[in-house]
């Protein structure tokens, strides 16, 4: 059965569920890295893999959802909850320009204190001083969450912050699009599996790109995996909205569903299976991410012999996944190593994977980046100026803004 499926593969040949089932669960690991790389090849001979030089900005931490899967978030009213200032947002642009990057990555938490015009003024503020900049930001829970709270459709959302800014959206959110992982994660309701891919589908249609995600290792079977990959292609398939798929393993520690479950950090290979098996499964996503935030700089480099052809982002500033114990870190320099090092031609991109050019530290010089920032210093709950311009919802935002 696997020799017959493998030839069906290579033959370009479009497998279904149980097909590739039976592909991730049986065939060897070098088979479907090879099936994998066969399918790179075949979308990009010219042997590019491109990263892209971005930065991770969480603008807040607090969060009403509580995923349990997730260290985090913090509730309302916690002293360790932030939001950052607009000034300390232009500061990380500052930043991220100097090293040669070229957008922000911008997700948080569903904080009820702030409402669609935040959004709206932090991004028209952002534009204005930076034209050219782009913004990657808010996860389909996000806008779902500022549709809920502001009483909007989705597409209205939608309307009201490409107006404002907004370039494309991240796959964030989408963990497992099966609703029977959600409600065990939690997570059911910030976004259904439908409501994520519903907030995808508006947001294509608006003509947004947007990109995939998948978080596995929690509580999902491999069936559910590929429901979940299944899922992705047959929107795929009615938009071609999407850019790329990014899949990662859960981070277990410091976690509530780590420490209640005993749940250990899935390994290397399985990782690889993994994203091998997307590979074969999305015949019509053109891109494939390594998560070298998640799995280091060597299995990411391993991920271009199973069907990446991106090494991600530069990232320069990482929160969610350094809250549950992961701090893995390379900067452009060390991304080109690797991509060189696999045999590959490493290029610049932007989010439409368009590419930009060589690297920037070969033009000019940048300084080594040898650690990732942080949304902010330990112990810094300061309330933002700007905050006052807002109405709060919740009893502890309006608290601390009458006595700003």
């Amino acid at each position: 059965m696997v020799d017959q499926l493998a030839k069906k593969v290579l033959d370009g040949g479009r497998v279904n569920a149980d097909e590739a089932l039976e592909l991730y669960l049986h065939a060897p690991t070098h088979l479907l890295g090879r099936l994998a790389d066969t399918i790179r090849a075949r979308k990009h001979p010219e042997r590019i893999v491109s990263y892209i030089i971005d930065r991770n900005v969480n603008y807040t931490n607090v969060c009403t959802a509580k995923c349990n899967f997730c260290a985090f978030y913090r509730e309302v009213g916690s002293s360790d909850g932030y939001v950052l200032g607009f000034q300390e947002i232009f500061a990380k642009i500052d930043e991220t320009i100097a090293v040669g990057g070229n957008q922000l990555l911008l997700q948080g938490g569903h904080n009820p204190d702030l409402p669609i015009n935040w959004y709206e003024d932090l991004f028209r503020a952002v534009k204005q001083r930076y034209p050219e900049f782009k913004l990657h930001a808010l996860s389909p829970p996000e806008v779902l969450n500022i549709s809920r709270l502001n009483r909007m459709p989705v597409p209205e959302v939608i309307r009201r912050l490409v107006d404002a800014g907004l370039d494309s959206i991240p796959g964030g959110g989408a963990e497992m699009l099966v609703d029977r992982v959600r409600k065990l994660l939690h997570c059911y309701n910030k976004a259904s599996a439908d409501e994520w891919l519903g907030v995808m589908r508006e947001a294509h249609l608006a003509g947004l790109r947007t990109t995939a995600t998948m978080m596995y290792g929690t509580v999902e079977t491999p069936a559910e995996r590929i429901e979940h990959m299944m899922r992705l292609r047959d929107l795929q398939d009615e938009t071609g909205g999407f850019t790329a798929f990014i899949t990662w393993s859960f981070q277990p520690s410091h976690t509530e569903l780590g420490a209640a479950n005993d749940i250990a950090e899935a390994t290397g290979i399985d990782y690889l299976r993994t994203l091998a098996t997307a590979r074969i499964v999305l015949d019509n996503f053109e891109n494939l991410q390594a998560s070298w935030v998640t799995q280091g700089g060597k299995v990411g480099q391993l991920s271009l012999a199973y069907g990446a052809n991106d090494m991600g982002s530069v990232m320069i500033e990482e929160n969610v996944v350094r809250a549950a114990g992961a701090s893995y870190c390379m900067d452009e320099v060390e991304i080109v190593v690797n991509i060189e090092d696999a045999g590959f031609i490493p290029k610049r991109r932007n989010m439409h994977y368009e590419i930009l050019g060589d690297p920037i530290f070969r033009e000019r010089e940048v300084p080594r980046m040898l650690s990732l920032a942080t949304a902010r210093a330990d112990g810094d709950a300061s309330m933002p100026e700007e905050l006052r311009n807002y109405e709060a919802r919740s009893r502890q935002g309006k608290a601390l803004r009458l006595a700003q």
